[in-house]
């Protein structure tokens, strides 16, 4: 049962805040949030939430307002493909406890709104958060974390007790992200201790004189260990540049193909050169083919996945994955039906291959994963062919 320690007062020049630790999954918490805004009357509640995170649990027709196009080209299918596997482990947790993960926050709106308190969103945008921790990631450590993603669907079915517990501790997207993190300290770092700093700071500026902060327990200690502090908001919202190994990579990669091609036709013969070719050609195809059919890309996707791999391969500007993903919204054309009934089919793993919409966030992830692969096997072969 929670309790009173789960209650904080906090000053800061003339403002009072009341700082609730909650659990995200709890009933309990829910209630807890609800009782101090209605009895406590404040003007301003804060809750932790940005206002895409706001968006999808207040309003359900958000995804009718999806432009693929624009996700696709502006490099942002992983991104929503991720989010949206977030959305789906959440709709699975509160299946196995019978509540709605966050339902803490929704009855914290609601009250607010009974007692006429105005709204503030505190937490920081989640795509930046995503942004922010992608960026700090290698290309292996992005492939394991999809794969662990999908491979954590499995294990919902297996949930027990002490996992439910442990639940109730964490943020959603702290709880799938945490594997990763034991081995990558930086992500821990971008996932709660600045996303402390973040709250703490839009909290203690948040308009109104009387404040109610719903927050999850974990950030409670964060929060208070930064409440004097100065905090550079700027620095925390911006998306660090590509690192100089990835620059190099970008482009190193592609001009060691190409200089190892014309090593071969000039020191080994047109024969040589024509083998290191096919195996370029046919390593990042297949590879990238079999990526777009697992994601059960329409024919003309997968042929066009393998089509374009060998060449977007060689130019840093151009993915694989973006040539599959704008073919298959070309031909899978997603009504308005499939962005309605998105929310239903993301409740199962099913649903991601049946919706339209994921369907094509899928062909872009694995065709990327299959032509990136597809690299990487094609490098060996071709230096074995030229020796």
């Amino acid at each position: 049962m929670i309790n009173n320690d789960n209650i904080h007062h906090l000053n800061f020049e003339d403002k009072k805040i009341t700082l609730i630790g909650t659990a995200h999954v709890s009933i309990e918490s829910a209630d807890l949030a609800q009782k101090v805004i209605e009895d406590e009357k404040p003007d301003m509640v804060c809750v932790e939430l940005c206002e895409s995170r706001y968006h999808s649990i207040m309003q359900k027709s958000q995804w009718q307002n999806t432009n693929l196009l624009k996700v696709i080209k502006e490099k942002k299918a992983f991104l929503l493909l991720s989010n949206l596997m977030l959305a789906y482990f959440q709709k699975k947790i509160g299946q196995k406890l019978g509540i709605r993960p966050g339902e803490e926050i929704v009855r914290a709106i609601q009250a607010a709104r009974s007692v006429r308190a105005r709204i503030y969103l505190a937490d920081r945008d989640i795509r930046t958060t995503l942004s922010r921790t992608w960026r700090c990631m290698g290309l292996w450590a992005k492939i394991k974390l999809l794969f662990q993603l999908v491979s954590s669907v499995g294990e919902m079915d297996n949930i027990k007790e002490a996992d439910i517990e442990e639940m109730k501790k964490k943020d959603v997207l702290e709880m799938f992200l945490s594997e990763i993190g034991k081995s990558f300290p930086e992500i821990r770092r971008i996932l709660i201790d600045e996303r402390d700093q973040y709250l703490a700071h839009m909290i203690r500026t948040s308009p109104g004189k009387k404040i109610v902060a719903v927050v999850g327990a974990g950030h409670i200690p964060g929060i208070n260990s930064y409440w004097e502090r100065d905090i550079d908001l700027d620095a925390l919202n911006q998306i660090p540049p590509k690192g100089k190994v990835f620059s190099f990579l970008k482009w190193g990669i592609p001009g060691f193909i190409v200089c190892l091609i014309i090593l071969g036709f000039f020191y080994a013969g047109s024969s040589t050169g024509t083998h290191m070719i096919k195996w370029w050609v046919l390593a990042n195809a297949i590879l990238a083919g079999l990526g777009a059919a697992i994601a059960l890309g329409h024919p003309l996707t997968v042929l066009s996945a393998i089509v374009a791999s060998p060449l977007t391969s060689l130019n840093p500007m151009i993915a694989a994955g973006w040539v599959a993903g704008l073919v298959e919204v070309f031909l899978g054309k997603p009504k308005v039906k499939d962005f309605e009934r998105l929310s239903e089919d993301i409740s199962s793993l099913k649903g991601f291959w049946k919706n339209k919409i994921t369907r094509i966030l899928l062909v872009v992830a694995f065709t990327n994963i299959g032509s990136s692969v597809g690299t990487f096997v094609a490098i060996p072969l071709m230096i074995k062919v030229f020796t």
